[in-house]
């Protein structure tokens, strides 16, 4: 993703603010649409992962631009995460948008790590990329579930027993 030429670093770490912002409401919605109980858990973490990149950011903010607005954008440059989707997507069609989504954070960070004054942004920025590509890991498997196993995400407790085979004594 290219960065606008002309945001000043301040104005870079707001738009990421506001990207991690969404990001965690996209998870915390998302979890609505899901009942099985382990991937929930998963979307649970997803969206406290944004949160926390929201407080490193936050704090990064505050101590490289203590007399600039803590203001962010009401909404974010990047595209919703759902942009892509249609207005009745299905749950993988979501899981496929919010890895596009990681993929655009992760290229962001990395484009505007470049573009950090000094060496401890540039190591937050790479930090907070390289979760990002961990956070498209997490949803790659959960997308090859989706796929192998259609209703895993619709039922509470996943029972794939027929798929299986014994393995033990």
């Amino acid at each position: 993703m290219a960065i606008d030429k002309k945001l000043t670093a301040w104005e870079i770490l707001g738009v990421a603010i506001r990207s991690e912002v969404d990001a965690a409401a996209f998870y915390q919605r998302l979890q609505e649409r899901v009942k099985n109980v382990i991937l929930v858990q998963k979307l649970k973490f997803l969206a406290l992962e944004e949160e926390h990149h929201k407080k490193i950011l936050e704090r990064l903010l505050g101590q490289k631009y203590p007399d600039k607005p803590k203001d962010v954008p009401e909404s974010s440059l990047m595209p919703p995460i759902t942009v892509s989707v249609g207005t009745e997507p299905t749950v993988p069609a979501l899981f496929g948008a919010a890895l596009k989504a990681e993929e655009t954070a992760e290229a962001f960070y990395n484009e505007a790590g470049e573009r950090a004054e000094d060496e401890a942004g540039r190591n937050i920025l790479a930090y907070l990329g390289r979760v990002e590509r961990s956070h498209q890991a997490m949803i790659k498997s959960e997308l090859e579930l989706l796929r192998k196993f259609p209703d895993y995400y619709s039922v509470e407790d996943f029972h794939i027993g027929q798929d299986l085979f014994h393995v033990g004594p």
